[in-house]
Order: structure tokens, then sequence, then C-alpha cells
């Protein structure tokens, strides 16, 4: 996965107006997508405003957009196939229905600066206990990595897994890839016992990962986000 690293971290001070600040904007659409009890339609965006005014916004995409869903997806096996578990071989040339029906089994959030696609991030129920959710598939692309981009796409998860009813998010890493690992740690993940074999590529041959695991119950003790009216549990950069 593509992790950009932080320049902020959990125990930084909230950032004032001045610096930039949350913005979280909730819309129901017309689709539902697995989540605890069943799941419920739901999109989320959530927009930033960095300290030289840009902005960047995470939608949840929809069926429709499986176009441009399949086009960054593909850019980032083509980019960054270390990254990922499948390979531009397994994806590349498969049709339009599989692309439809991979928008249909997870939330696929999109990260955009205008309307130029910074990163993706996928957000289902966990493999081995669908009681809770996983994110995966981070990406961010190249011009855009060490802005924050991924911090922005695995907050905007976070927020959808707890509207949809999770309590824990999970996160599995390369056991060597501690760029990523880092990353978990800094937003808040706790590393855990659970381990499972990569996907046998070219390139994860005898590979582990490593599962990281967030709680999404609210920290009453946490400062509250005067623009999102909940406590703020977790503080990414500001740019």
């Amino acid at each position: 996965m593509n992790v950009d690293p932080p320049s902020g971290s959990r125990g930084s001070q909230p950032p004032s107006r001045a610096q930039g600040f949350w913005h979280v904007e909730r819309h129901t659409q017309n689709c539902v997508r697995p989540g605890a009890g069943g799941g419920r339609p739901v999109s989320t965006w959530v927009t930033v405003d960095t300290m030289d005014m840009s902005e960047i916004s995470v939608r949840v995409l929809d069926e429709s957009d499986w176009s441009l869903y399949r086009d960054i997806r593909l850019r980032a096996l083509t980019e960054s196939p270390r990254s990922f578990t499948a390979t531009l071989a397994d994806e590349a040339d498969r049709d339009e229905q599989f692309w439809r029906d991979r928008m249909t089994r997870s939330y696929r959030l999109l990260a955009e600066r205008g309307e130029l696609p910074q990163g993706i991030v996928s957000l289902g129920p966990d493999e081995q206990d669908p009681a809770q959710a996983e994110v995966f598939g981070l990406y961010v692309v190249p011009e855009a990595r060490s802005t924050g981009v991924s911090w922005r796409l695995v907050e905007a998860a976070a927020d959808l897994a707890i509207q949809a009813g999770y309590t824990q998010l999970y996160y599995w890493v390369g056991t060597d890839n501690a760029r990523a690992i880092g990353f978990g740690k800094n937003f808040g993940f706790l590393t855990t016992d659970r381990r499972r074999p990569a996907h046998p590529s070219d390139f994860h041959q005898g590979e582990d990962e490593i599962a990281m695991v967030l709680g999404l119950e609210p920290d009453t003790t946490s400062a509250p986000n005067p623009t999102s009216g909940k406590a703020a549990t977790r503080e990414g950069p500001i740019s």
C-alpha cells in the first residue's frame, strides 16, 4: 500500500481555523453495500482546506463510477506493483461487469483535488471477522504523495465504518513494510497477533501480512471538533 508520511501526529494540538480544518458532510445515496447488521446506504464527503488553500475531497463512488475506479486502480497496479497482492495481469483485461461487481461489493473512496484523482482506498467487512471492517487497497498518485492524502482517505474510511455500525477497523500490511506499519501506528492502529500469507504473486512469494486494528468507539476524553459536532479521535496533517 502507498502511504504518504503525515506531517502531524495524534499528540499534537488540533489545527485552528486559520491553519486548516475538517468539514464533514454526509448524505445518503441509493445503494447498499455490506455493513454491520446488513449495512445501509451511506455516502461520506470530507473536504479539507489546507494552508495553501487547495482543496482535497473524499467521496464514495457508486456503480456508475466503475470506469473512474478502474482507471486509477490499474494505474496503481502499474506504478506500485509491490504495494498490492493483485497484479496488473490479473485485472487489466477484465470486462465492464467485473468492475461493476467490484463497486457493489465494498465501498470505494476516491480522493480528488478539484477534478483530479489523488488516491483511492476501499472499505469492506473483514475477511475473518465480517462483523468488523477492513480498509484496503490504499493508493496515492505519485504527484500527491507527502501531502496527507493517505491520511484523509483512511480518516474518511474510518468515519464511514462508524456510520455503518462497525466498532473496529482492520488494516493489513506486509510484515516487512515498515513505512505502512509506521503510518498505521501514527494514525492510531495497534498491531495484533493476526497473520496471514500474502497473495502468492511474483512480488510476495513467502511474505506474510500483519493485521493492525483501530478501535472506532468514541473517545469521550478528546477535545470536540467544532466542524463536525463529535469527538475528534484522530488528527491528520495540515497539508
